[in-house]
């Protein structure tokens, strides 16, 4: 009785807030709703049940992350009470039942009913936002102390309105720098050798508590970044699935690669000592956040996640166009360090202007190895920093690539035209700022390809200019569409349609031959923005020719029919060398997080090309192989001991086993 009753609130709270029914069904979506159980002659009154719904409808109402379920509903009985006190729901009398249901999911039951006990259901747990939500104050996070920074100061964007975004950041220098990298080395050992669960757990409180902020973490990240509200959704659900990928993986444990060789003392001419090898993570690392995802590779993104997840702290550089976005996830962060009672220098947020600020925090003795995603000039000179220490640290840099696109004759002949539409919607998705975006096509020249070029310059030419992430970053993509228009050789086949929006890239489509493609240098250079060149290659050597002539890449996509798999058997060899992943007739812009992704390559897509930013494999760069010999039982880890207390999967005297 009481979903009925409840709905009929719903329906005269909205009516008196006047507020739009999908607004309020959206807020109910992501709510912590009170109400009675119980029969029709509840004690609570009408009125004070209208005005709880009437809360939630215009915000004030408690808010809860919902994760991968629906609205929370606590439902008090009868004779219990609850009485709100800043926003949090504080409960007297008998323990409350939860309804939990997801109004999304279709396999989800309506209502599901489980009895919690009265601590349980009220304690602040990781990802429960009691009281509203999170405040962007412009401070820096130094291990568990807010910090204003005292050079400078600093805003951010909104790039679609072309004003600057309340509040003002201060910017840190050396000093703010030194703090956070001596609490990251003070934390190393405490947090490497905490148990596996407590740092799966930690990953897993870091996702409830991004969750936990809602929705202003999205409005902040769609002011400050332009992009779409449902691709940021998108984003958030991405970078907290792979937040929770990692703390499974922490859990399984292969990772450690226990190795054991027994001893062979009776072995001749020399006996064997006993060794055993297993991976540690190599120290406090540097994290850099990316401009064009401001949630899933920037602060609790890949590097991030992956760098937690080997046992190494972080000190995180905040992208200077997403400033709110990361102090509100850099918060969220903080307080999944307290809520797992970690050491204070797991996690730092630091916040500057320039490149000085990045290059203090590579060159500290403290940090170990960076992580690092943009520009292959900022790559460039991070790894010269690194470089130049007095103890040389990896700096895995992810940053440029044009991601070859080979539409091989057969499927050129027999589905042209939905290769080109399925092509422009890749080349222009985000307003084409994806380092996977296919910046490049290679095709037999003729009329299948003439058909192809027609196809994909119609379908671009209705693409609309759409707002980038920044305004430097579009005054840059429109310089280099420019020179590539004034290139010789190359000819322009399609535009997009002008609007009125700020800092807009306007789509752009061009052609050139193999001759010109491998005479001009610049014609390689990557365009970060939603442009494409079209490369016709007289025959079948000449496009195993251009495909050995590109520098390394990201990805290399195949698209072939049954009668193209001879030439693709010739180029699959030369892809396999110069991409870290090859995709079948598909499209590259779809970078999965799962087991079996790379995403990397050799230089310049990458500074190392055997590594990988995304998926499973990116813990690797956090690690570094130790062999034990001949210790004795008590000082041996324990994924090492004898008995296999964790109860991983070993290598043992050549066998792979739980033994």
């Amino acid at each position: 009785m009481w979903l009925f009753g409840f709905k009929s609130i719903v329906a005269r709270a909205r009516a008196e807030a006047d507020i739009p029914s999908w607004a309020l069904n959206r807020r109910l979506a992501f709510a912590t709703i009170a109400i009675p159980a119980g029969n029709a002659a509840c004690s609570h009154s009408f009125a004070g049940r209208r005005a709880c719904a009437q809360d939630m409808a215009t915000g004030a109402g408690t808010r809860a992350p919902v994760g991968m379920r629906g609205a929370r509903v606590a439902v008090c009985h009868d004779n219990g009470m609850h009485a709100r006190r800043g926003g949090a729901i504080r409960r007297t009398g008998r323990s409350p039942r939860l309804v939990q249901f997801d109004p999304f999911d279709p396999f989800d039951p309506f209502v599901r009913r489980r009895r919690t006990p009265h601590r349980e259901a009220h304690r602040p747990r990781p990802g429960f936002q009691f009281g509203g939500s999170m405040q962007i104050t412009g401070e820096m996070l130094i291990g568990a102390a807010a910090v204003r920074g005292s050079e400078g100061t600093m805003r951010a964007y909104a790039p679609a309105q072309g004003v600057e975004l309340e509040p003002t950041f201060g910017a840190g220098g050396a000093a703010d720098v030194d703090r956070a990298c001596r609490l990251a080395n003070a934390a190393f050992d405490p947090f490497r050798q905490a148990p596996l669960e407590t740092r799966a757990r930690f990953l897993e409180a870091i996702a409830e508590r991004i969750v936990g902020l809602g929705d202003p973490l999205i409005e902040r990240a769609h002011a400050e970044s332009a992009l779409p509200v449902a691709r940021l959704e998108g984003e958030r659900a991405r970078t907290v699935g792979q937040l929770r990928l990692f703390a499974a993986i922490v859990r399984d444990g292969r990772w450690l690669s226990a190795t054991l060789d027994s001893a062979q003392p009776e072995r001749k001419p020399l006996p064997r000592a006993d060794l055993r090898l297993q991976k540690i993570p190599v120290g406090p690392v540097a994290v850099f956040g990316a401009s064009n995802f401001p949630l899933a590779f920037s602060v609790a993104g890949g590097d991030t996640a992956s760098a937690f997840a080997a046992g190494c702290p972080v000190v995180a550089k905040a992208h200077p166009a997403h400033l709110g976005t990361s102090e509100l996830v850099g918060r969220a962060i903080r307080q999944a360090v307290a809520d797992c009672g970690l050491h204070e220098g797991v996690f730092s947020l630091v916040v500057g202007a320039g490149n000085a600020i990045g290059e203090a925090l590579v060159a500290h003795p403290a940090i170990r190895a960076v992580g690092f995603t943009g520009s292959r000039a900022g790559g460039l000179a991070l790894m010269g920093v690194a470089a130049r220490r007095h103890e040389p640290i990896p700096v895995f840099a992810e940053m440029s690539s044009i991601n070859p696109f080979f539409v091989l004759p057969g499927a050129l002949r027999a589905r042209g035209a939905q290769i080109a539409q399925g092509f422009v919607e890749s080349l222009t998705l985000g307003v084409g700022q994806f380092c996977t975006n296919p910046g490049l096509v290679v095709a037999l020249e003729g009329p299948d390809l003439k058909a192809f070029v027609d196809a994909a310059a119609q379908a671009l030419s209705q693409k609309g200019a759409q707002t980038m992430l920044t305004s430097g970053i579009a005054s840059s993509y429109e310089s280099a569409v420019a020179a590539r228009r004034a290139a010789a050789g190359v000819s322009e086949v399609a535009r997009g349609v002008r609007s009125d929006a700020r800092n807009a890239a306007l789509p752009a489509l061009f052609t050139t031959t193999h001759t010109q493609f491998v005479q001009n240098p610049q014609l390689e250079a990557e365009i970060f923005g939603p442009t494409s060149l079209v490369v016709a290659c007289r025959d079948i050597d000449e496009m195993i020719a251009l495909a050995e002539h590109v520098e390394g890449q990201l990805s290399a996509t195949l698209h072939l029919e049954d009668d193209d798999v001879d030439l693709a058997r010739k180029l699959l060899p030369t892809l396999e060398r110069r991409a870290g992943r090859i995709v079948a007739n598909g499209y590259p812009t779809g970078v999965e997080v799962a087991y079996a992704m790379v995403h990397g390559g050799p230089f310049p897509a990458t500074s190392d090309p055997r590594s990988t930013s995304v998926g499973a494999l990116a813990i690797e760069r956090f690690l570094r192989p130790v062999c034990y010999q001949d210790l004795p039982a008590a000082l041996l880890p324990e994924a090492l001991a004898d008995a296999n207390p964790l109860g991983l999967w070993r290598l043992r005297d050549g066998q792979l086993g739980k033994a």
